[in-house]
């Protein structure tokens, strides 16, 4: 066990947002010493902190932040909260944590729904400090950012130089880290897959502590096993992005639909086809608050679009066609008003027990039109209901699971509801997993982004046949199994 530090590199370590520097940790009792209390300590029973760059927290307020998430369903409360000022931070206290067992996890942006970036009695690692965009490669088309930069930074950044990431989530306000570890799934993944499909090279810490660069080409089983991989592995600290040629405008349009089955027909068509950029939809509640009402989005980055062409062979309500003209950040930051409106409302600290589902195309109808069924506006909240289809055959990542459909469909319920009505959070979330196991019985799975009670045991039903990959490196990376409890995969 090591001495505790001279005073000198005492006042050098990191300090509480209150201003108590820790100096030290009780492996005994699982509590930080800070310097106030230290000379009381100075019988060699606590273990002195490694030198960072960065800041270590134990206040309250921050203790409380990381305790929470975007769900605010899940509590769970960390012993620490280190706020890196260098991957070298990361390294550091990742090796901390293996040698006096304590779990770790990163935290990007707090969007988890569930709890999956909390560690109770352990260490969370912000990764927002590390938002580095490096210099774009216009002849390379990549660009190498930090594992906190936002998409929305990046994109930014990209569009300076008339290039831009493939694929988006809906919500640009997300961490490259965060959702790298889920997949990233968005309107443009029938043409180039997921977010995780286009990265050409990680820079990881293992849960042992070790800080490696993988890719296709080199330690490929640590590559795959981090890329969708629920931080299972190791944590991201920057990632390199494929970039393509961004357009200038794009062509939005709404197509409204009143069946179902002609909506996911017509949806299907034009993912196959790919004659639109990007294609999604959702569902609406009609007059008498049945969620019968559809609408197909789709986009078209074509400089001149030819309206009649792109709406051939569909079967929409032609009366009720919207299009509009936008920027082409102005249409991947179109939700940025209408989040701003729900954080002024207070919505935003709602508590949010979604569902996100992958369903077979072939049983698309069928199921979403069951979990449609038994929705009620009051049970969705001021949320939304997402409903598209991508294509299996764009989706390369092994952790990313989607079932054996061609054509799997994501099936979003976006619940908001009062977190203080604990009983009506519990209904949802038994309502959840009644829907997953729906979607289970028809070939399906989840995306897991959302609020589904789920067990170790469901975890291998979920990763089928890649989970013997996974397990191993598991136990060759984080043998400790150290990394993100949260998720209860292992």
């Amino acid at each position: 066990m090591s001495q505790l530090p001279s005073r000198r590199a005492m006042l050098r370590t990191a300090a509480t947002a209150a201003g108590a520097v820790v100096v030290g940790f009780d492996p005994i009792g699982r509590t930080w010493a800070a310097a106030a209390t230290a000379a009381d300590r100075a019988d060699g029973t606590l273990v002195g902190l490694p030198h960072l760059d960065g800041t270590l927290l134990t206040d309250d307020a921050s203790l409380g932040a990381a305790a929470d998430d975007f769900g605010h369903i899940v509590h769970r409360t960390p012993v620490a909260v280190l706020r890196p000022g260098s991957v070298d931070d990361v390294v550091a206290m990742v090796r901390f944590c293996n040698r006096h067992g304590l779990k770790a996890a990163p935290r990007g942006q707090g969007h988890g729904t569930s709890g999956q970036a909390q560690v109770d009695g352990g260490l969370v690692v912000e990764t927002t400090p590390l938002a580095r965009i490096g210099p774009v490669g216009p002849r390379s088309r990549t660009v190498t950012v930090g594992a906190g930069a936002k998409w929305s930074d990046v994109t930014r950044a990209t569009l300076a130089h008339g290039l831009t990431p493939p694929v988006f989530t809906d919500y640009l306000e997300l961490s490259v880290g965060g959702t790298l570890s889920v997949g990233g799934l968005g309107g443009q993944s029938h043409h180039h897959g997921a977010q995780v499909d286009n990265v050409t090279e990680l820079q990881v810490v293992t849960g042992a502590g070790e800080l490696v660069r993988c890719s296709p080409s080199r330690h490929r089983d640590l590559f795959e096993a981090v890329l969708a991989g629920l931080g299972q592995c190791a944590v991201i600290v920057s990632a390199t992005l494929r970039l393509v040629k961004a357009p200038t405008t794009v062509r939005h349009y709404l197509l409204p639909y009143h069946d179902l089955g002609t909506f996911l027909a017509d949806q299907r068509l034009l993912v196959t086809d790919g004659r639109f950029g990007y294609v999604e939809g959702q569902v609406v509640p009609d007059a008498d608050g049945a969620f019968r009402g559809y609408v197909l989005e789709a986009v078209s980055y074509d400089a001149a679009p030819d309206d009649a062409a792109l709406l051939a062979g569909l079967h929409h309500d032609a009366a009720g066609v919207q299009t509009e003209d936008l920027g082409y950040f102005d249409f991947l930051d179109r939700l940025a008003a209408s989040v701003a409106a729900l954080k002024a409302a207070g919505l935003w600290d709602f508590a949010h027990p979604w569902l996100n589902l992958l369903i077979p195309g072939e049983k698309a109808a069928e199921v979403a039109g069951g979990i449609l069924d038994a929705l009620t506006p009051a049970d969705l909240g001021p949320g939304v209901v997402l409903l598209y289809p991508l294509l299996r055959e764009r989706l390369h990542r092994p952790l990313l699971r989607t079932g054996q459909d061609p054509v799997p469909y994501l099936l979003a319920v976006l619940r908001t509801t009062p977190p203080q009505d604990t009983a009506t959070v519990d209904r949802l979330l038994a309502a959840n997993r009644t829907a997953f196991e729906a979607t289970r019985a028809a070939g399906g799975t989840q995306y897991p982004v959302g609020s589904i009670p789920f067990g170790r045991a469901d975890w291998r039903v979920h990763f089928g046949s890649a989970w013997p990959a996974l397990a191993a490196a598991r136990r060759r990376y984080d043998p400790r199994g150290i990394l993100v409890p949260g998720q209860g995969i292992f």
